[in-house]
């Protein structure tokens, strides 16, 4: 029996990537993807149970390292914020409009009527990255950087900003409105024009 290996994994996981935005996740399947890594159905299952599990892998593999980058900009003991969620709102955007993420996306949405797996992937990608961001405006108000507001509603307010006008018309297959920059530093000033302190 062959050993399983890190490498192997992660050309697995490209190569399903390719074949999930070619055909879409419904009509892609395990002997497809298996026949153009170049090995057997029992090799790729001895990575990966399901078509299910192998998109889900592919899905974090995209989102998560670049999430945990953009998210590890939030330093709540900088009291420069906007220059902070400035840096932040460009590295989401970044992740957000790639290529990459707008395709899985958009599967990830298409899979959510047919299956839980679109409830489970947001649970895992989004939902948890936003947790964090709700953590970080918790501190920024302990700090009295900004005024208390439940720190949930206020991350999701900061989020429905840097999205407005980019991420909705991406998926559509249309232009964004704005350029990144102008998108991130409007959004900024809104989110501080509402929970910002004077003086901050």
């Amino acid at each position: 029996m062959r050993v399983r290996t890190a490498d192997r994994r992660a050309a697995i996981i490209e190569t399903a990537m390719e074949v999930f935005r070619e055909v879409g996740y419904e009509r892609a399947s395990m002997a497809a993807i298996s026949a153009r890594v170049g090995g057997s159905k029992a090799t790729l299952y001895g990575y990966f149970k399901s078509k299910e599990e192998l998109f889900a892998a592919a899905m974090i593999s995209v989102m998560e390292g670049q999430a945990q980058d953009a998210i590890a900009l939030l330093d709540a003991a900088n009291p420069d914020v906007v220059q902070v969620l400035t840096d932040f709102g460009l590295a989401y955007l970044a992740l957000l409009t790639s290529s990459e993420t707008v395709s899985l996306v958009r599967i990830a949405v298409a899979e959510g009527a047919n299956s839980d797996l679109g409830a489970r992937l947001y649970a895992l990608g989004p939902e948890r990255s936003w947790k964090d961001i709700a953590s970080y405006l918790a501190q920024l108000q302990d700090r009295k950087f900004i005024r208390q507001a439940d720190p949930h509603v206020a991350a999701a307010h900061l989020k429905g900003l840097l999205e407005a006008g980019t991420i909705e018309p991406l998926l559509f297959g249309a232009d964004a409105w704005f350029r990144p920059i102008d998108a991130v530093t409007r959004a900024v000033q809104v989110f501080l024009m509402a929970y910002g302190l004077h003086g901050h």
